[in-house]
């Protein structure tokens, strides 16, 4: 099997290992009050607390003992208000604990699928803004005592506002001063009338996406020199460390629940909490100063805070070429004003500066499959001599000017460029609500007439009536005769966007093959009539 057959079937299998697995075989996170361990569990707004970090400075991950758990098991319909804060993007709630127990998102693309108000809180997972502490008894006392608040409705659509949270235990009194901002955003000082080690958690992840692709959902954490460390749901399964980072993210999809602080990184301790899903704390003894937000990640909101902020949307393996193809298609978006066509040009950008690779790969494809009955037959003379055979063959191939690696370039290349605007068109959360033409009224859900998909088949099919392959094997041509039909079945349910940029790729690659057949045709005439010419 020549080089180039094995890089279309490893094209193949790296599509159906990267999508197809996922969608048949979904990670299975448990639900609320679920485990993986065979000890029961009960069920409770508040898991174990983490325990202290160990005194060893320089690790970043240490085991270290589970502390008592609080007994403390309300839920959101009974838990009492304390305050309700409204900002142009959400409602939040906070309950007599100084914990986020409700944040509903107010802009109308953000609903569930049955129309109702989005709100990012499990009411039976660990909450945003939840304090524990080291000390057991103080923990306990923690989930019996409520806090007061300086006031129990903020307005913050048109400015700043502050609210201060107190909790006075038997023996200490700690503070939380948030301040909340229009953007969504806010500021967190947390301080004690006494020095004491406690832990502040971002939460559990939101609870808004329920898709089956493979989408990495957890705890990120972006460290003082800008290394990302993510720790998927159901793979923490010992505590980590992280002494000195500026990014502590609890995120799925496309929400987030996140910590951050560039000047003066801070600690952070991920213990694992039910079904060994990562729950992760920043760790202080005494004053603690972050900036935090739940909601969307918006890649304008977060670099309008800070560019690095950006660095917590979750771009997969191919992070290095994702967030430049982002920023160029978000630059095309503000040039035309709709997504849908933002892909259909940056699908055609990125076309043009593969073309002259692809000119090159795909007129020596052409030229191989008219040596195809020549290469059959000196492997049919000189097979049982494979010196002999090669040097045949590279005869051959020199004599016609023909290239057995030209073609392998351009799918190469076709493969990282694939699995980056997957994860983008995936992953970017500006696609959500976004129309395109007719149809299709939200680039990040299904089409829902299936007219993508299956115009997406026809045009993969027609390209592979038009492009050469040298195959003669049965199992393969059988596997690339059926690959547009398992292809439309993979994309019927896939986001719209994601069909639309495959769709027009398929298009694309139909001119450019076209186009290039055509000079073929041209260069073989040119090449009879020179050798003509020289009989």
């Amino acid at each position: 099997m020549d080089l180039n057959k094995r890089l279309m079937i490893a094209l193949v299998l790296s599509f159906f290992i990267l999508i197809g697995f996922s969608y048949f075989f979904p990670h299975n996170t448990p639900k609320a009050g679920e485990s993986n361990s065979t000890a029961p569990v009960t069920a409770s707004t508040a898991s174990a607390a983490p325990a202290a970090p160990a005194a060893q400075a320089n690790a970043t991950q240490t085991a270290s003992p589970a502390a008592p758990a609080p007994k403390e098991s309300v839920t959101v319909s009974k838990t009492e208000v304390l305050a309700t804060v409204e900002t142009r993007k959400y409602r939040l709630k906070i309950d007599r604990f100084g914990r986020i127990a409700s944040a509903v998102l107010k802009e109308p693309k953000y609903r569930q699928d049955d129309g109702k108000p989005l709100d990012l809180i499990d009411p039976k997972r660990t909450r945003p803004l939840e304090i524990r502490f080291e000390d057991a008894t103080l923990n306990k006392q923690a989930f019996e005592v409520p806090y007061s608040a300086s006031a129990s409705d903020l307005d913050v659509q048109q400015g700043s506002q502050v609210l201060t949270l107190t909790q006075k235990l038997p023996t200490l009194t700690l503070t939380k001063r948030l301040t909340f901002y229009p953007d969504g955003h806010y500021d967190l000082k947390v301080s004690t009338d006494k020095p004491v080690t406690y832990f502040l958690t971002s939460g559990h992840r939101p609870e808004a996406d329920k898709s089956r692709y493979m989408i990495v959902r957890g705890v990120l954490v972006r460290d003082a020199q800008g290394v990302i460390h993510t720790i998927e749901d159901g793979k923490a399964k010992e505590t980590q460390k992280f002494d000195k980072a500026t990014i502590l993210s609890s995120f799925d999809r496309y929400y987030a629940s996140l910590f951050f602080n560039f000047k003066h990184p801070f600690s952070v301790v991920i213990t694992p909490d039910t079904g060994n899903d990562p729950l992760p704390f920043v760790t202080a003894k005494g004053p603690m100063d972050l900036s935090g937000y739940i909601g969307p990640k918006e890649w304008k909101l977060f670099e309008k805070l800070d560019p690095r902020l950006t660095d917590a949307i979750e771009f997969g393996w191919f992070t290095f070429l994702a967030k430049p193809f982002f920023r160029v298609m978000l630059a095309i978006y503000n040039f035309v004003g709709n997504w849908g066509w933002a892909i259909v040009l940056f699908t055609l950008l990125v076309k043009l500066v593969l073309f002259p690779l692809s000119y090159k790969g795909m007129m020596s494809m052409q030229k191989l499959k008219d040596l195809a009955p020549k290469m059959k037959e000196i492997k049919e003379r000189y097979g049982k001599d494979p010196a002999k055979m090669n040097q045949q063959m590279m005869e051959l191939y020199k004599k016609h000017g023909a290239n057995p690696m030209g073609g392998c370039l351009p799918m190469l290349l076709q493969i990282p460029v694939f699995f980056a605007l997957y994860r983008v068109l995936l992953n970017a959360d500006e696609l959500q609500g976004a129309p395109w033409i007719l149809w299709i009224h939200d680039l990040s859900r299904q089409d829902p007439y299936f007219i993508l998909p299956i115009l997406m088949g026809a045009t993969m099919f027609l390209q592979q009536q038009i492009t050469p392959n040298t195959m003669t094997d049965p199992m393969q041509q059988k596997i690339f005769k059926w690959f547009p039909v398992l292809m439309t079945f993979f994309f019927l349910t896939f986001p719209s966007g994601l069909v639309l940029y495959w769709l027009t790729n398929n298009i694309l690659s139909i001119a450019q093959q076209v186009f290039i057949n055509r000079a073929y045709e041209k260069h073989k005439a040119k090449f009879k009539a020179a050798k003509k010419h020289e009989e």
